[in-house]
């Protein structure tokens, strides 16, 4: 039975990419910082651990409780939104931490037993902000297209010992708890001199004529983890569909 390990599964889509491996007969590990039992229906095939991606500690206890896995999913990330110009230092660091090296760090990690074992896939969750620059999003935006690029390149050194690593970039989902994990209100983010720009956006964001769904994302996932080809990219969404075709 194979095993995947899924990063954010506290909510949106580790949630449901978690809860798609395991209708389709895998062994799941749904990883999150406070882990909850109460997320999941009870299943002999799944376990809940620990997980900070952000802490080295955390990254080794829970790929050593984990064991053997077969596909590895950073989906961990935080969101923010608002002008660049008022966005603390501090807080893009955060940003970074989690989005950008806490995948890093998880991907590094899970390297050496894939390659021991000559197979894996590593699926990285981006955005669609990196098919199509997105205002209002530069920190973000910077964060998720670092790891495009890392993803790219490391795809390459990987392929030698039978490890894929893929992309999935989802587009809008306004279901999803986009900024839920940051401490900053958008409002803080946004002086006055930005209002009137930030507000038609804000306007479409509310009224999007498509977005994209949790399932639509746990599908490419699993497009990606079990297709077995080496298609490196797979947006997500009928909106990210979109973006990818015009690029």
């Amino acid at each position: 039975m194979p095993t995947i390990l899924i990063t954010g599964c506290s909510s949106g889509y580790g949630q449901h990419i978690a809860r798609h491996f395991l209708d389709r007969g895998w062994s799941v590990i749904a990883t999150m910082r406070t882990p909850r039992t109460d997320l999941f229906q009870p299943s002999d095939r799944l376990r809940i651990l620990p997980l900070d991606v952000t802490k080295s500690e955390s990254i080794r206890a829970a790929l050593e409780a984990a064991g053997p896995i077969d596909a590895l999913v950073n989906n961990a990330g935080i969101g923010v939104v608002g002008a660049f110009e008022a966005t603390p230092m501090e807080h893009i660091r955060k940003v970074f931490e989690t989005n950008t090296f806490g995948t890093m760090a998880m991907t590094q990690a899970a390297i050496p037993g894939m390659r021991e074992r000559g197979t894996g896939v590593i699926v990285n969750v981006t955005s669609s902000v990196t098919l199509a620059p997105m205002p209002l999003a530069a920190a973000y935006t910077a964060s998720k297209q670092a790891i495009q690029g890392f993803t790219q390149s490391l795809a390459h050194e990987l392929a030698t010992f039978g490890i894929r690593a893929k992309l999935v970039e989802p587009g809008y989902a306004p279901t999803t708890r986009f900024a839920a994990n940051t401490d900053i209100d958008v409002m803080d983010l946004l002086p006055g001199a930005y209002l009137d720009f930030a507000r038609p956006i804000f306007e479409a964001f509310a009224a999007p004529s498509v977005v994209t769904r949790e399932s639509d994302v746990a599908e490419a996932v699993w497009q990606a983890v079990t297709d077995g080809t080496d298609q490196a990219r797979y947006p997500a969404g009928a909106d990210a569909v979109a973006l990818a075709a015009a690029a």
